[in-house]
């Protein structure tokens, strides 16, 4: 079957084409480079993995539950059309809001490994683009993953929200070579961490669990190599240039957070777009998921040397300024531990039925 098949709304054209600008950069230097940026490429080939084998497709999904959503957290909850749905109703709301939400996922670990790719080809120094080269093959395994989970589990998929394909659109085509990194690992992939981190720690689905967790330990290392190669460079641009930068992380903050909305899939239910984008500004649920999804976002931008009175009063504006506070390194390590974690308890719960299975074999066999 045909994706498109598969699709809630038209997506438009098969293929989107973004002009490539900027120069392709070779270098020479092939001596040991950074320490810190070779030891996380050490970790990305470290810590490679197949999302065939270490995830557990044989988990039952009910795609009108896959997340175990409460009522409260629907964007529709309380208004004068809840009333009026059926239980069938509501599990269907809930298959096409989990739908769209990992579907903006698939669709930004495309957009990432595109940007990761840009990075290997733009990027002046060797030991980032060997670094960069490990993370195009995590994008892909995390695009690979989350296509699979929406068309085998959920059975559906939405098309990509237009303010995420703006801020990836206007990623792709700035020609300095910087821009990649800020627009992909820092804003994107940082709202990205904090979306998934919300779904992984309150969902008591093992599916989509072990998803997340195993899609964020790769994710920690990717928003530590932004940090380490923009912190780098930053230090070396003038005022101007570091406004410049400023200014387009303004208009991405405001872009990542007006795309939560989900209002598409109110749309889908006949709610008109006005009415429906009312009920998600209203919704206390959205407002707090909202302001935690820049946990990881205002930190990082303030760690790089970003941080402009400009800058600041946007993020007081947005309600998020005390979050550049956060302990990144405490956030990383944690998403470390959560995978591993995951990957102990499930092994020796394997290891467990392994032994007991060959214990009523012995006996079957003694028996006899």
């Amino acid at each position: 079957m045909s994706t498109f098949d598969l699709y809630a709304m038209d997506p438009g054209q098969s293929l989107w084409p973004v002009p490539a600008t900027g120069a392709a950069r070779f270098s020479w230097e092939y001596d040991d480079g950074r320490d810190r940026l070779l030891a996380l490429y050490q970790k990305g080939k470290d810590k490679q993995w197949d999302g065939q084998k270490r995830i557990d497709w044989d988990l039952e999904v009910d795609p009108y539950n896959p997340l175990g959503t409460p009522d409260e957290a629907l964007s529709l909850y309380g208004t004068r059309h809840w009333a009026k749905l059926s239980e069938r109703d509501k599990g269907e709301l809930r298959r096409h809001y989990a739908s769209w939400q990992f579907s903006q996922f698939l669709h930004g670990e495309q957009g990432a490994m595109i940007c990761a790719a840009r990075i290997v080809e733009s990027v002046p120094d060797l030991d980032a683009k060997f670094y960069s080269a490990t993370q195009t093959m995590d994008e892909a395994r995390h695009a690979e993953i989350y296509a699979r989970f929406l068309q085998e589990k959920i059975g559906m998929l939405y098309p990509i929200n237009d303010n995420l394909q703006s801020l990836l659109g206007d990623t792709l085509r700035d020609s300095r070579w910087d821009m990649p990194y800020l627009g992909m690992q820092v804003l994107i992939e940082g709202l990205a961490l904090a979306a998934f981190g919300m779904i992984r720690d309150t969902t008591d689905k093992p599916l989509p669990k072990q998803i997340l967790a195993y899609v964020m330990q790769d994710e920690a290392r990717h928003v530590a190599f932004g940090r380490m190669a923009l912190r780098d460079y930053y230090q070396q641009l003038t005022d101007a240039e570091l406004r410049e930068r400023e200014e387009f992380v303004i208009e991405g903050c405001y872009l990542m957070r007006d795309r939560l909305r989900g209002v598409e899939v109110l749309e889908n239910f006949g709610i008109p777009r006005a009415e429906a984008e009312e009920y998600s500004e209203r919704s206390e649920f959205l407002a707090l998921f909202r302001k935690l999804l820049f946990s990881r976002i205002v930190p990082c931008v303030k760690d790089i040397g970003l941080w402009g009175k400009r800058l600041q009063q946007a993020y007081v504006d947005m309600g998020v300024f005390e979050m550049g506070d956060s302990n990144l390194d405490l956030l990383m390590a944690q998403d470390e531990e959560i995978a591993e974690k995951l990957d102990a308890e499930r092994f020796a719960e394997e290891e467990r039925e392994r032994v007991a299975e060959v214990a009523e074999v012995i006996e079957a066999g003694g028996a006899n």
